[in-house]
């Protein structure tokens, strides 16, 4: 009778071992900007049931993640621009690669008086950041939009005296970014950032008369790992979870077309 209850015993023990080590999901760090998970959140949901357990790591700047990401505090980040990450990893000499591109965070051209790019009269002003990050990349939408020329070296660091062409004489006048939404009832058409028309109430897709699009390929937001992880087969996943179709339908609904989901080859964006 001993022997029959302590084999018992061993056997219950042996099923609770069993059914501890079956448990084998694997934790990925991933570091982002900011407090807003949604996507994420919603990612993570997914790769749960595959044994992959998600962990998001909020910073409050963009120079933290890609610091933390090179000492391997990270797995992944996904916070920055094919644009920011080119400039970032050459100034500080970062072994770190992109794995995958996510959305896009359009700028667009909006007007209190004009619902068409066309119909910008000639010696218009156009108003448009002044700082070195966004200056660049509204000249670039302003040369997609028809209205000035750029060299064809022109990169995202530009700015207004590199423009070769304005055919309409356009007046471009500069401002600290904040200050683009205001200026719509002055000006014919004015250039503002994702977040500061998101601030102001305005929606890219809907209330700007022009808005970059998947050529905007500097801009395109991407997921990062270290070089040496970028076979990663759990983290290519991760990548895949990203830009199936059913999280390309929740960024557009959750974000209200504030975001683009952007998958794209990495060729594409000069990788």
């Amino acid at each position: 009778m001993k022997k029959l209850i302590l084999s018992s015993i061993l056997l219950a023990f042996a099923g609770f071992a069993a059914g501890c080590s079956s448990d084998s999901s694997e934790t990925v760090k991933i570091g982002i900007s900011g407090t807003d998970t949604r996507t994420w959140d919603f990612i993570a949901e997914k790769a749960e049931k595959e044994g992959i357990d998600i962990e998001i790591v909020s910073f409050s700047d963009y120079v933290a993640p890609n610091t933390a990401l090179a000492e391997n505090e990270l797995d992944l980040n996904a916070f920055q621009t094919v644009a920011y990450f080119d400039v970032f990893i050459e100034e500080h000499n970062l072994d770190l690669v992109p794995i995958a591109t996510t959305v896009l965070a359009p700028m667009g051209i909006y007007s209190d008086q004009f619902e068409d790019v066309n119909d910008i009269p000639d010696g218009a002003k156009i108003a448009l950041p002044n700082d070195a990050s966004n200056q660049g990349r509204a000249l670039m939408l302003l040369e997609d939009a028809g209205l000035i020329g750029l060299p064809e070296d022109f990169d995202s660091n530009g700015n207004l005296t590199q423009v070769t062409d304005n055919p309409k004489n356009l007046e471009l006048v500069e401002m600290v970014p904040a200050q683009t939404p205001r200026a719509l009832p002055d000006v014919a058409a004015s250039l503002i950032n994702n977040g500061i028309a998101r601030d102001a109430g305005l929606t890219p897709l809907t209330d700007a008369i022009y808005h970059e699009s998947e050529t905007a390929t500097p801009y395109i937001n991407i997921i990062a790992a270290n070089e040496e992880d970028k076979d990663n087969e759990t983290y290519k996943r991760i990548a895949e979870l990203y830009q199936e179709e059913d999280t390309a339908e929740f960024i557009k609904e959750e974000y209200d077309g504030n975001l683009i989901p952007t998958f794209v080859p990495l060729s594409n964006i000069g990788w």
